[in-house]
């Protein structure tokens, strides 16, 4: 999941000048490489999230997943020497990735997939956006412009389509409670988009990563001993491999792949090529856990990711 677990594009952008026209292509071509690599290992990361599920309770799931992450980013940060210890106009932020997303929006999304299909709780998940519209209104001042208020329009109209009383079970408690869990997920990411938004960047994003990490697992581990208890983990290949890749791709790898591309790409670009996310977690949720593919779930999509798109178009991006 992005995420499900791990600062995004919209989390921690600190964005270089756009290179001069007639500059070297390269960068760029590299950026973009990176973009879809991230693209890919975050949609990935549902199914697998889903698939880990089968071994573990939700909140320990996060938790040692994350505790892989946080170890792999101190180590990529000491070979490259960009270890510091993070000053005090750094701990609002902090508090807000490492807390917000990284903690509350992990652990949400892991208790929501353990009620439903990986390629609903994507879709659900990357509502964000959406939320951040008004957020941003409210507390913000930033007033939306008429694209961004039809592109929520849209993605609350593929919204609806997802809750639809003819298709969704409203008495399943369950489904009910699972959905509900991605939804308020979605919220806290909102949240700590927001916050970040207007944070005074005093350390570079990068090198917060590692006090994110290690905060979430600070809080993910007496959370899952005290909600979950101390379960039995049958320990085998398959699930040393899920918590590898949650940690190592997931987090580690894609942390460093989208600093670099935050600095490469303008923000539009980035917000619009993470948008293949919910794309590939869909397909592969379909492929490797075989969940079917409704014209329902796809028509939902279609809306909430064309609505996105359209209020970071030109004159409405975020």
């Amino acid at each position: 999941m992005t995420t499900s677990a791990t600062p995004s594009a919209h989390d921690t952008a600190v964005r270089a000048p756009e290179p001069a026209v007639g500059a070297s292509t390269k960068p760029s071509r590299l950026a973009i490489w990176l973009l879809g690599t991230v693209a890919i290992v975050w949609g990935i990361n549902w199914p697998v999230g889903k698939a880990t599920l089968a071994y573990l309770p939700p909140i320990w799931t996060v938790a040692l997943r994350t505790g892989v992450g946080a170890l792999a980013v101190l180590v990529l940060c000491l070979l490259t020497r960009r270890l510091v210890l993070p000053r005090r106009g750094d701990i609002p932020v902090i508090l807000s990735v490492g807390g917000l997303h990284m903690t509350a929006f992990s652990v949400l999304c892991s208790v929501g997939l353990a009620h439903v299909s990986a390629g609903r709780s994507v879709v659900l998940a990357y509502t964000t956006p959406l939320w951040v519209v008004p957020g941003a209104w409210l507390l913000l001042g930033e007033a939306p412009t008429r694209r961004r208020l039809l592109g929520a329009g849209l993605g609350l109209a593929g919204l609806l389509l997802i809750f639809n009383p003819q298709t969704f079970d409203w008495h399943d408690q369950r489904a009910v409670m699972g959905n509900a869990a991605v939804l308020l997920a979605a919220f806290c990411w909102a949240g700590s988009i927001l916050y970040v938004r207007a944070h005074k960047w005093v350390t570079p994003p990068f090198e917060l990563v590692f006090w994110h990490a290690l905060l979430a697992s600070c809080l993910l581990l007496p959370m899952a001993v005290a909600i979950e208890g101390v379960p039995h983990i049958e320990w085998n290949p398959a699930l040393v491999s899920q918590l590898l890749y949650g940690g190592l791709f997931g987090i580690a790898l894609a942390s460093w792949a989208m600093t670099t591309v935050n600095r490469m790409l303008p923000a539009t670009t980035t917000s619009l090529g993470l948008l293949g996310v919910p794309v590939i977690g869909i397909v592969c949720s379909s492929v490797a856990l075989h969940e079917p593919l409704s014209a329902a779930l796809l028509a939902a999509l279609a809306l909430i990711l064309g609505g996105i798109a359209m209020g970071m178009g030109r004159g409405g991006k975020a």
